[in-house]
C-alpha cells in the first residue's frame, strides 16, 4: 500500500503544477478516491505532499547538484519524482534509502523512457552518498539566496523579509512557518464547555491543551482517527480554526441581536464563531461569490445548532442591493489576500504567489472595503482583515481607506494593553500576529468605526 501512496502523492503534485490546483481540494480528492488507505496511509501521504512542497527549493538545490541535466529542462513529472525521492531520502527516517530510491525508479518506468529511469536511479543514488557533501550557499556572503536555500522560500520573499525585520528574525519566522503546526479549535459553546469538549477528547489526540489567548480554544497534535470522525465534531461542539482567526472574531466583539454581516464567509469558520458570540440571536448573513462555499456554510451552521444565518451570494466587485439589505451594526471583511501569513498550513502558497500578486490583493480589498463602507451605521464597526503580513495588504490598506472614508477611523478601545489581544498589538490600534510568535499564523485585523 506504501507503493500506493507513492503514487498518489506524485499525481497531486504533478496537478499542483497547474497553479489554478488548490492542495486542501487535491488532497479531499485523492482520499476520497482511495476510502481504503488506513490512517497510516494518509500519514503518510500528508507527510509525502507537505513534505515536498515544504522544502522545495531546497530538494531542488540538492538535485541540481547531482543532475547533468540543467533544472529547466528535466520533464516536471520526473522532477517531482526526483524531490519525492529526495525527500524520502533527507528527511524521513523510518522509510530505508533503498525503498525511496526503487520505489521512485518505480515511478519514472510508468510514465518515461529507459533513459530517463536509469537517470532518475543514478541521481537519487548519488544523493544517498553524496548529500553531506552538499555545498550550501554562504549566508555571510549572500543571505537571501542562503536563507531561500536552507529554509526553502522564494528569493523574493526572503529580500523583502529581511529588509523589513533583519536576519535573525527572518530566520525565526521561516524556521516556524517550516514546523508542522498544532491543530486549533474552537468550542461551540453554544452546544458544549471548554472543559466538556476537552474531556471528549481525552485518549484520542495527543498534546491536549487549552488555547493561551482566544477564550474557546484547544490545541492538539496527531488524531488518532480523522476530526470529522470524532464524536465531539460530529456532535457540532467545534470548529476547527486557528488561534489568530479566533482572535479576530473576538476583535470584531459582536453582540447578542444585532445585524451583522460576514462579507466573505468561505466556508463558514468566522461565520460560526460571530453567530456563537451573538449568542444565536439576531440576524446574521454570510455573503461569498460562491454558491458550493454558501451550500456547505449552511450544513456547517446546521452542524453547529446555528439558526440565524442568511446565505448571500454576491461578488463584491460590483456594490451591494440595496433593496436586499439593511444597515449593519458590524461587518466583517476577511478579504480575500496572498496568503503570505499562513505558511505553515499552506506551503504551497509561498511558490504560487509573486511580489506583483500583492498589489492586485490591495486593489481588490480597497474595491471590497468601498463597497462595504456605506452599509455601516453609524457608530458601527467595519472590521477589515487579512492572513497576511506584507504592508501592501496591511498598513497600506488602511492608510488608502483612510484617505478616502473620512468619516471612519479607528476603533482601538477593545484593545487594552491589560487583556490578551491588547499585548498582542502594536502602535495604531492593529492586531497583528506572526508565526514565530506566540505560535499562531499570521494575520492583520483592525476596527473602523464610522462616526456618522
Amino acid at each position: 500500500m506504501a507503493d500506493k501512496v507513492r503514487k498518489t502523492a506524485l499525481s497531486i503534485l504533478n496537478r499542483l503544477n497547474n497553479k489554478k490546483a488548490i492542495l486542501d481540494r487535491e488532497l479531499e480528492i485523492a482520499l476520497e478516491k482511495h476510502n481504503t488507505f488506513s490512517k497510516r496511509d494518509r500519514s503518510f501521504l500528508y507527510q509525502l505532499v507537505y513534505g515536498v512542497i515544504r522544502w522545495q527549493k531546497r530538494l531542488d538545490w540538492i538535485i541540481a547538484g547531482f543532475s547533468k541535466t540543467s533544472m529547466d529542462k528535466i520533464d516536471p513529472q520526473i522532477l517531482n519524482i526526483l524531490r519525492l525521492g529526495t525527500y524520502q531520502i533527507l528527511y524521513l527516517d523510518k522509510t530505508p534509502v533503498s525503498a525511496a530510491v526503487n520505489t521512485s525508479v518505480e515511478l519514472s518506468k510508468s510514465i518515461s523512457r529507459p533513459w530517463v529511469v536509469k537517470y532518475v536511479n543514478g541521481v537519487l543514488r548519488q544523493i544517498t552518498r553524496r548529500h553531506t557533501d552538499m555545498n550550501f550557499p554562504d549566508k555571510s556572503q549572500d543571505p537571501v539566496l542562503a536563507l531561500a536555500i536552507t529554509y526553502a522560500f522564494p528569493e523574493w520573499l526572503i529580500q523583502r523579509w529581511i529588509d523589513r525585520f533583519g536576519i535573525h528574525k527572518t530566520e525565526l519566522l521561516c524556521d516556524r512557518i517550516n514546523t508542522i503546526p498544532p491543530i486549533s479549535i474552537r468550542t461551540n459553546t453554544l452546544k458544549t464547555t471548554q472543559d466538556s469538549l476537552v474531556a471528549s477528547l481525552d485518549g484520542l489526540v495527543e498534546n491536549l491543551r487549552i488555547s493561551t489567548y482566544a477564550p474557546d480554544g484547544i490545541c492538539f497534535d496527531l488524531p488518532k482517527i480523522s476530526i470529522s470522525e470524532i464524536p465531539a465534531f460530529q456532535k457540532g461542539w467545534f470548529q476547527v480554526q486557528d488561534e489568530a482567526a479566533q482572535l479576530v472574531t473576538v476583535l470584531l466583539n459582536p453582540k447578542p441581536g444585532e445585524t451583522i454581516l460576514d462579507a466573505c464567509a468561505g466556508l463558514g469558520g468566522k461565520t460560526g464563531h460571530i453567530a456563537q458570540l451573538m449568542h444565536n440571536t439576531g440576524r446574521l448573513y454570510a455573503l461569498d461569490n460562491s454558491s458550493q462555499k454558501l451550500s456547505r456554510l449552511t450544513l456547517e451552521m446546521k452542524r453547529l445548532g446555528i439558526s440565524i444565518v442568511t446565505p448571500y451570494p454576491h461578488d463584491l466587485y460590483t456594490p451591494l442591493n440595496a433593496r436586499e439589505l439593511c444597515l449593519f451594526d458590524r461587518i466583517l471583511l476577511d478579504a480575500p489576500c496572498s496568503g503570505l501569513g499562513v505558511l505553515r498550513r499552506n506551503p504551497d502558497t509561498k511558490w504560487n504567489v509573486q511580489q506583483e500578486d500583492l498589489q492586485r490583493s490591495q486593489n481588490r480589498q480597497i474595491i471590497f472595503l468601498n463597497h462595504l463602507a456605506p452599509w455601516v451605521k453609524p457608530s458601527g464597526i467595519l472590521n477589515y482583515t487579512v492572513c497576511s503580513i506584507e504592508p501592501e495588504e496591511t498598513d497600506d490598506v488602511v492608510s488608502l481607506f483612510l484617505k478616502h472614508h473620512r468619516h471612519f477611523s479607528i476603533e482601538g478601545s477593545f484593545l487594552k494593553p491589560n487583556n490578551e489581544i491588547g499585548k498582542m498589538t502594536y502602535k495604531n490600534g492593529y492586531l497583528r500576529t506572526y508565526p514565530d510568535f506566540r505560535d499562531m499564523d499570521g494575520f492583520f485585523s483592525v476596527n473602523f468605526i464610522r462616526s456618522e
